[in-house]
């Protein structure tokens, strides 16, 4: 059996003064516990999505009617509040969860052996983002589901899932310099996939944001244009997306791209087939809230696949790994 460390009043000191190299001076994780970090948290951003989704479609948005506080005088939600206080209070309570995911994959990062800085400002990136839009999620609230602000705090869980994706992307690469695996022309294709990619999801927003779920069962206010009209404008949308994809999927086979980019373009595909049928579906049985969440899931996914194929237009070696020394901060503070 292996003794644990005894703690001395330097290492206490040296704890309060820098944790994460505290920690890291300690403990060196193996690559895959810092992917499985990485990957908890991406997962923890789109699950924040689904259930703010689930808040939104079954009228629990204003559950707690306030913020921070779920009412003005109980941080937890009372039993007066019924079912809609325990789902709009769950939902609060699971950034807790996504946060311990994110400070996993801060520390895991730091840990890392040699430390990656790139990698663990990546992590921070996503707990100030969670931070921010916390903020947000509350104005939200005070706001009373204001459907701009509603619109803007989806755009910025999709800025997490953006740089969770991107984190755990770079845990299975290399810190070398990126060499493109496909020419010029490909990777501006792959960017104006990207664009429309990024328009079809924004227009999204403005779906939501005038249809018929406010999130709330008052009347809630829904941006003033035709619902009919804009959802025809993002179904465009998707289908310009949807061959793009093909068309990329086309030129990789015809230049004899490496497999990566090819199965990528292949899983976004797959993809987007899914999510247009649950699109359709739902417009033709007038929304239904089940199929609204799953759309909203799918819109994730279309996007982590988006930036998947993105990424695959390039590689960076892994390095051998190395046995480093203890970080030159902690060193300095047990001399």
């Amino acid at each position: 059996m292996v003794g644990v460390p005894k703690l001395t009043r330097a290492d206490a000191t040296a704890a309060l003064r820098n944790p994460l190299a505290f920690i890291a001076a300690r403990w060196t994780p193996t690559t895959r516990t810092v992917r499985r970090a990485a990957l908890a948290a991406l997962v923890m951003s789109v699950v924040i999505v689904v259930t703010g989704g689930a808040v939104r479609l079954t009228g629990s948005g204003l559950g707690c009617p306030t913020w921070p506080k779920c009412t003005a005088d109980s941080l937890a939600t009372t039993r007066e509040m019924g079912l809609h206080g325990v789902i709009e209070f769950g939902n609060r309570l699971l950034t807790y969860v996504l946060c311990a995911a994110v400070g996993w994959a801060i520390v895991a990062a730091r840990a890392q052996k040699p430390w990656r800085r790139g990698l663990t400002r990546l992590g921070w990136a996503q707990f100030w983002v969670v931070m921010s839009n916390a903020v947000l999620g509350g104005i939200v609230v005070l706001v009373g589901l204001n459907p701009y602000t509603v619109a803007a705090h989806f755009l910025a869980t999709t800025a997490l899932i953006t740089v969770a994706a991107l984190m755990w992307q770079r845990t299975r690469e290399g810190d070398s310099e990126a060499r493109p695996l496909v020419g010029k022309a490909v990777r501006q294709l792959v960017w104006s996939l990207v664009a429309a990619s990024v328009l079809l999801i924004m227009v999204g927003t403005v779906v939501t944001g005038a249809g018929p779920h406010a999130g709330d069962s008052s009347d809630v206010p829904r941006m003033p244009v035709d619902w009919e009209t804009v959802s025809k404008v993002h179904a465009v949308l998707a289908w310009i997306v949807v061959t793009l994809t093909f068309a990329l999927w086309f030129v990789l086979k015809a230049v004899d791209a490496p497999r990566g980019p090819l199965d990528r373009t292949r899983d976004l595909f797959l993809v987007l087939l899914a999510q247009g049928v649950i699109g359709y579906v739902q417009y033709f049985l007038d929304l239904p809230e089940l199929l609204v969440g799953l759309h909203m899931l799918g819109s994730c996914l279309v996007w982590i696949a988006v930036l998947r194929v993105a990424l695959s237009l390039r590689e960076r070696p892994a390095e051998p790994p190395s046995t480093a020394p203890a970080p030159a901060e902690y060193a300095a503070t047990r001399a």
